[in-house]
């Protein structure tokens, strides 16, 4: 059963009507589960935020396909798009669309524990980090429950690990890494603040082996603001993962490796050395992001750079659209 309050929180008239002809793929071949164990047909929760199942109460096959991710691929279908949050889709908003091709789910967006060993600002308002206590063992309930799934499903499908935490700090993602099935249609994507990056990749390595994309999020270029921003990273440790990046980039040569860059007031005016910074560590995109509401506190009235005639050069000469530049990263 639709959830109406849940939609009327999030602002979405569910009686709308967009008359999209494009047909978003997402909700067809994307499925996001979180701490909680809910599912969203979607990669981003407040994106399309009614749950299509619950994965500590049901079995993922038995969510996958289910009477409610049904309902939902039909909005998309008939093309009203009426459950879609159109003010914070950055395909909505932007116009850019992956067309729906396949009914099977190619796209397993895990984010399954929040634990990470950064505290920035931008995120969250203290250090999270689950090693005990139920919140963790959730997590490892979760993390059994999808390599399960995973052992039987016949499709090509990428994982992405990193959509709350980091998934090397966290206890909960080391597990399933450490006991992910080998199969050849698996592969995955990682999104991490790179800190343990050096340290870990090798205790995981079977993932590594078949990694297809990994992100590092750096909020700086400069040590100064990197330190200010990402609270409790170094900047030599975030060197040492570049380099390590750089170098399992070229042995495997195989996986895309991207720089995350969220910006914001304290940084925004180190967008070209962040562009620079990726040629030099060999990304092969940089990723430019606005900083979004996550109710951590932060005061966006303080957030003005967006109006400097500054910023909007910056944008320029970074080949970045102003009108959608949260979804189009610069290439290197």
């Amino acid at each position: 059963m639709i959830n109406q309050r849940l939609f009327d929180h999030y602002g979405i008239d569910t009686k709308k009507n967009l008359q999209i002809t494009q047909s978003c793929a997402r909700p067809f071949d994307t499925v996001l589960i979180d701490r909680k164990g809910s599912c969203y047909a979607c990669e981003c929760a407040s994106w399309l935020p009614q749950s299509i199942g619950n994965l500590q109460i049901q079995e993922f096959k038995d969510i996958v396909g289910s009477a409610m991710h049904k309902e939902l691929q039909d909005s998309i279908s008939d093309r009203s798009y009426k459950y879609c949050n159109q003010a914070q889709c950055s395909y909505l908003k932007s116009g850019m669309f992956y067309e729906a091709t396949e009914q099977n789910i190619k796209h397993l967006r895990l984010a399954i524990d929040e634990s990470c060993n950064l505290q920035c600002p931008s995120c969250r308002k203290g250090l999270i980090f689950h090693k005990t206590g139920s919140a963790y063992n959730l997590g490892i309930r979760l993390s059994n429950k999808i390599n399960k799934w995973l052992e039987d499903w016949p499709h090509q499908l990428q994982v992405h690990l990193g959509s709350d935490g980091d998934p090397f700090a966290s206890h909960v993602y080391r597990h399933f890494m450490e006991n992910t099935p080998k199969k050849s249609n698996i592969n995955y994507s990682i999104l991490t603040n790179g800190l343990m990056l050096k340290e870990f990749h090798s205790k995981v390595a079977y993932v590594i082996d078949n990694l297809e994309s990994l992100g590092i999020s750096i909020d700086g270029a400069s040590a100064k603001t990197y330190e200010k921003l990402r609270v409790g990273g170094k900047w030599e440790k975030i060197i040492e993962a570049l380099e390590c990046a750089k170098l399992l980039k070229t042995q495997k040569n195989k996986f895309k490796f991207h720089l995350h860059m969220v910006v914001q007031q304290d940084n925004w005016h180190e967008m070209e050395s962040m562009l620079e910074l990726g040629r030099k560590y060999d990304a092969d995109r940089v990723y430019f992001n606005r900083l979004e509401d996550w109710n951590v506190g932060i005061d966006f009235s303080k957030q003005t750079f967006t109006q400097l005639d500054e910023f909007k050069h910056a944008m320029h000469r970074v080949s970045i659209d102003p009108l959608s530049w949260d979804t189009v990263s610069t290439s290197t």
